[in-house]
């Protein structure tokens, strides 16, 4: 599986967000080029995966924040994708997948994004360091090949203008 990455254009990244967000915006368009490639890696040592992929995405502080921008019409099929996300992380046999299940959170704005998509954020707090978060690569080593290309297909179609990957460090916490 192979990612686009687009540049948004400076006019669409201030409508979409704000401030330090808005500098870091990146649209990133899961696409499938190739199922039977990332449907064949699912059989392979999670090492010889790492080596393979070229979409490992990870985070650079030690929070992470992603921006999906989920159809309105496919935020059922957006969120089973997701309980399949929870799934692959929490039955994982790797201690980083668990670590990553324990510090990731979803959730959905109850306000439409400025282009009428729906908005779920994943947030990761504590990133886990040198950990592959895509989604893609998750579901990969946790289900068959038949499963994983419904699961593809369903998880590309639901997106309207892709994801923005945010790195963030803490300036500032008024609880301390």
């Amino acid at each position: 599986m192979f990612r686009t990455v687009i540049p948004l254009k400076a006019t669409m990244r201030r409508r979409l967000l704000t401030g330090a967000v808005a500098a870091t915006s990146v649209l990133t368009v899961p696409t499938v080029t190739s199922v039977s490639t990332s449907a064949q890696q699912a059989g392979r040592q999670p090492a010889e995966q790492a080596t393979i992929a070229s979409s490992a995405r990870g985070f650079g502080a030690e929070t992470g924040l992603v921006l999906n921008f989920i159809k309105p019409d496919k935020t059922a099929d957006f969120e089973a994708v997701v309980a399949k996300l929870k799934e692959a992380l929490s039955t994982s046999a790797n201690p980083v997948r668990k670590q990553q299940a324990a510090s990731w959170r979803v959730y959905k704005s109850p306000d439409p994004a400025a282009s009428g998509s729906a908005l779920y954020v994943f947030i990761v707090d504590p990133v886990v360091k040198g950990a592959d978060y895509s989604v893609s690569a998750i579901l990969a080593e946790a289900f068959s090949s038949a499963e994983l290309s419904a699961l593809y297909k369903q998880y590309t179609d639901a997106y309207g203008q892709g994801q923005n990957f945010v790195n963030l460090s803490l300036v500032s916490d008024f609880g301390k």
